[in-house]
């Protein structure tokens, strides 16, 4: 069947009219690359002269109805293997007015927005057009539908990540990502200048071109366009849920969408899929799929590719070993800071640790009345002994990660305070040297200061790429977020910025009392997980004290000590490491 004609009226519906008098109703975003005289397959079982969105199948060179679509379960594992917990997840291809307007409230946390408010909308009613991040009610009373979101183009097309298993609390859409057409022109900046259109100089010129440049008449800008090559624009994740890996997995999913579409534009086979993000320099989920480096554009942007046919690898294999820059960097930008500490040189030993406390109890002070009541359950006066700790033994390798548990009033804290340097009363606490940092609420605790949360890090550590590395790893991984300043946190975030605080020291030792204890569930295991694989991956000894399931699961401690009634047990988590 050919196409005889397309209407676009929102992202989210369009309409293409066959011949034979058949219109498929679909998302806008499809409808706008089918031209007039393109020849369809169109399968169904109905036969009426108008289908719905779930009443037909569509190919042209390539599937394009249904929408791309992909069910997957996303298994978090422990540094030390296993499985932590999981996600139900559905990646798709953004269908609905809800799917876009989920983006339009997520693109206000993208980096590199320029805009500070994302999102044009329209009134049906009185047909005003509305400047808004999330939807907006106009005043005349109409509800606006969302017109475009501000930075794409028409020929953008977008995936959503959907939780598809979640809390009441939890969001719907966690992330999405933009998908589009090359840019026009791309030149590298190298030491001695600008080296002008180098993209062609590594692949054929013709997988760029045509592309969309835009203009007045977008439609026939589209139909112009005819590349093998697909640019990754975005990709937003929610920032609750940035140190899951979903941002590495919505970059997967766009190059199947490539390969199995040719998305965007659904005409070409695609060769090759590539990006430019300067938060590459920051953060390395698209190396982690196999994206590799090739240069700064003119304005100081890293590029990166990943090839999706053996012809695109052959290609930018010679252009990394030939091209005297690419071979210096190998087609690798990111590089760790946080690294390792010097770690403790030896084990912490508890032997034969006796620690008890004596207060005396009287009703001095106290009025008539509650004195009375005291009284009445023979209360008058009191010497209390409580023995804490009794001949307690234990010892923690260096490097380990150690969970203490047990009932309130058990002993943990104290157990802490000994390692703070505490005498006992009987027995030795032996503490190799070396740095140490800890959080003991009410006690001990690192001063928020005024200053925005990243400048705050940075200057602890002197390097800006370290300092975010560690607010990633604690779950503060909006940038946006960065700038702000400790009274602008909720305390759930508080209580992360404190922990990037103690990180931010690059310890030895770690100690801290009462570990997520004002994150809700999902995001305790979140940031247990990160600080897991840091401070394992940087040698820093962990003892921590915390009365939440999900946390130790999460941590996956070598040894849980459970504390109470005077004693100690250590019950190994795991087999010795190698």
């Amino acid at each position: 069947m050919r196409v005889l004609g397309r209407r676009v009226y929102w992202r989210w519906y369009g309409e293409v009219l066959l011949e034979g008098g058949v219109t498929l109703r679909m998302t806008g975003d499809a409808a706008k690359w089918l031209r007039p005289g393109d020849r369809v397959r169109l399968r169904t079982e109905f036969k009426k002269p108008i289908l719905g969105f779930d009443e037909y199948a569509l190919e042209a060179a390539f599937p394009l109805w249904p929408p791309f679509a992909k069910t997957l379960e996303h298994v978090r594992e422990s540094p030390l293997g296993g499985e932590a917990y999981r996600y139900r997840l559905k990646v798709r291809e953004a269908t609905y007015e809800s799917d876009f307007e989920a983006i339009a409230e997520l693109e206000q946390y993208h980096y590199a927005s320029e805009k500070e408010v994302v999102a044009l909308w329209a009134c049906p009613r009185c047909h005003r057009t509305l400047l808004a991040n999330s939807k907006p009610l106009c005043d005349c009373g109409g509800e606006a539908r969302l017109k475009e979101i501000r930075g794409s183009t028409p020929a953008s097309r977008f995936l959503v990540l959907e939780l598809r298993e979640r809390l009441p609390f939890e969001p719907r859409i966690l992330g999405y990502l933009r998908l589009d057409p090359p840019i026009p022109r791309m030149h590298r900046k190298t030491p001695e200048g600008v080296e002008r259109n180098i993209r062609e100089r590594i692949f054929p010129p013709d997988w760029f071109h045509p592309t969309y440049e835009g203009g007045g008449d977008w439609e026939e800008a589209l139909d112009r366009v005819h590349t093998a090559a697909a640019r990754i624009a975005r990709v937003v994740v929610h920032p609750d849920y940035r140190s899951e890996g979903f941002g590495k997995l919505l970059v997967e999913m766009a190059l199947a969408w490539a390969k199995e579409r040719g998305a965007p534009e659904g005409r070409r086979e695609k060769h090759l899929v590539y990006t430019i993000a300067q938060m590459a320099r920051y953060h390395p989920f698209f190396e982690r799929v196999g994206f590799r480096y090739l240069f700064d554009t003119a304005s100081g942007r890293p590029v990166l590719a990943y090839p999706l046919t053996e012809e695109a690898q052959a290609h930018l294999e010679r252009f990394l070993q030939e091209d005297p820059y690419a071979r210096a960097h190998g087609g690798r930008l990111f590089r760790p800071r946080f690294g390792r500490v010097a770690g403790l040189k030896g084990p912490i030993s508890l032997q034969g640790v006796h620690k008890a406390y004596r207060s005396h109890l009287d009703l001095k002070g106290l009025s008539g009345e509650v004195q009375e009541a005291l009284a009445a359950f023979g209360v008058k006066a009191r010497v209390v002994e409580r023995a804490v700790l009794r001949g307690a033994a234990l010892e923690i390798p260096p490097g380990a990660l150690v969970v203490l548990s047990g009932a309130s009033g058990a002993g943990k804290t104290t157990l802490l305070r000994l390692l703070l340097g505490e005498p006992p009363e009987e027995g030795k606490v032996i503490l190799p040297p070396g740095r140490l940092a800890a959080h003991i609420p009410g006690e001990v605790e690192e001063p928020l200061g005024d200053l925005p949360i990243l400048e705050r890090v940075y200057g602890e550590m002197g390097d800006v790429g370290a300092a975010i590395e560690v607010l990633n790893r604690v779950g503060l991984s909006d940038a946006v977020l960065y700038r702000a300043r400790p009274k602008e946190l909720s305390t759930g975030q508080r209580e992360r910025f404190r922990l990037a605080l103690l990180l931010a020291k690059r310890p030895d030792l770690l100690l801290i009392d009462e570990l997520a204890a004002h994150l809700d569930v999902p995001t305790a295991r979140r940031v247990a997980l990160g600080l897991s694989k840091l401070l394992r991956a940087a040698g820093i000894t962990l003892v921590a004290a915390t009365h939440r399931p999900e946390v130790v699961q999460a941590l996956d401690p070598d040894l849980l000590v459970y504390v109470g009634y005077g004693g100690v047990m250590a019950v190994p988590r795991r087999g010795p490491r190698t």
